[in-house]
């Protein structure tokens, strides 16, 4: 049986998984296709759902590894932040995202060319500026990155049990 803060580390994967769920389903049933800034993002979500779920099984063995899951989510979800706000204010304004961070990083680390369903990168950052119910993508993004830090906070602090 899971502890609570097993539960919420799992249920931080989800959210994670879902949100990199969505973003398939909108490049592929709806055509939006994603920018480097996007695909390093959904990596983001990738990256703290393995954590948690590492987190979790590492905390049967010792406690204090769920927390420090708990504690690295939370420097990934800000991380996830400050890409998500580069894209919305400053990626999104440019002509091209060759050569930023997100582009270099993505290209550099084979992702893109390996996974190109999942990481490709196909329009810039000015062109993969969509919205949802009035909302851009980045700031949908901004606002989970944000709910993830939070709750990964929360799981950090808890008492281990």
């Amino acid at each position: 049986m899971m502890n609570s803060t097993s539960r919420l580390l799992h249920s931080i994967a989800l959210l994670c998984v879902a949100a990199v769920a969505v973003a398939l389903v909108s490049q592929h049933v709806f055509g939006m296709r994603p920018c480097a800034w996007c695909v390093l993002q959904r990596l983001v979500f990738l990256a703290i759902a393995a954590v948690c779920w590492l987190g979790i099984l590492a905390g049967r063995i010792a406690a204090w590894w769920r927390r420090a899951a708990a504690g690295l989510a939370v420097l990934l979800a800000a991380a996830g932040a400050m890409a998500a706000w580069y894209q919305y204010s400053v990626a999104a304004q440019m002509f091209s995202c060759d050569m930023t961070f997100a582009d270099r990083f993505m290209v550099r680390s084979g992702l893109d060319a390996g996974l190109p369903w999942l990481f490709g990168i196909q329009a810039s950052c000015m062109d993969a500026r969509v919205e949802l119910l009035g909302v851009e993508y980045a700031l949908w993004g901004l606002g989970l990155f944000a709910l993830v830090g939070v709750l990964a906070l929360i799981a950090a602090l808890r008492r281990a049990g």
